[in-house]
């Protein structure tokens, strides 16, 4: 069955509301056991939409680079991040809509609506929202903001991984894969590792009994 590509429908719609500006949301790392979360916002210029947008989990890598890089240059984005504390300390959806208003309340215009993906509206975006289920498959500007999330968040556990090599970030982005899950056993809980996460917090406060 051939997968039906996102349109700018939803978008259409609210701008037929009279809506003035609209912009879709993503965020991408909420099963991770390391690293932010991170979410963008984008407000996508009907005259400029880069060719193959998608959901970014059924894109190949090189696809999210490519078009990470149109989008850029050619719509209005914001990137923010929840930190590893503020996941441990809030809990991780609440983090993730944090990010998400985070990137909202950041684009350098202020949209007028919000598409959020998912089933809940962050309590800062209510009033001026829709949640869409699965929208990063289903609207342009929520694919768009996946693809910037995702590119972004990969970037950033790339980069951890040479500060913190062993765990495989590089490749699993901080997802609890076998190889990690062995790393962390043998090579502990790094900085960036998030403490309110089951297998992180069973390695930290398990009782080890040590015998000579």
């Amino acid at each position: 069955m051939a997968r039906i590509p996102p349109d700018f429908s939803f978008e259409s719609a609210a701008l037929g509301r009279g809506l003035a500006r609209v912009c879709g949301v993503d965020e991408v790392g909420r099963g991770p056991l390391a690293g932010p979360v991170t979410a963008a916002a984008v407000i996508l210029d009907p005259a400029r939409i880069p060719p193959g947008l998608g959901d970014s989990k059924a894109l190949t890598p090189a696809k999210r680079e490519r078009l990470f890089g149109e989008i850029m240059a050619s719509a209005q984005v914001c990137i923010a991040h929840a930190t590893v504390e503020e996941i441990d300390s809030l809990n991780i959806l609440r983090a993730s809509h944090l990010a998400m208003e985070r990137a909202v309340a950041g684009l350098p215009i202020t949209p007028a609506h919000a598409l959020i993906d998912g089933n809940l509206i962050p309590a800062g975006l209510k009033g001026r929202a829709e949640a869409i289920v699965k929208g990063d498959a289903k609207s342009l500007s929520i694919a768009a903001a996946s693809i910037v999330a995702k590119v972004t968040r990969d970037r950033i556990m790339v980069d951890l991984a040479q500060q913190h090599p062993g765990y495989g970030w590089e490749a699993n982005a901080g997802y609890p894969t076998k190889a990690h899950l062995e790393a962390l056993l043998n090579l502990g809980v790094t900085p960036w590792h998030r403490r309110s996460f089951r297998p992180v917090h069973n390695i930290l406060y398990q009782d080890i009994s040590v015998s000579d």
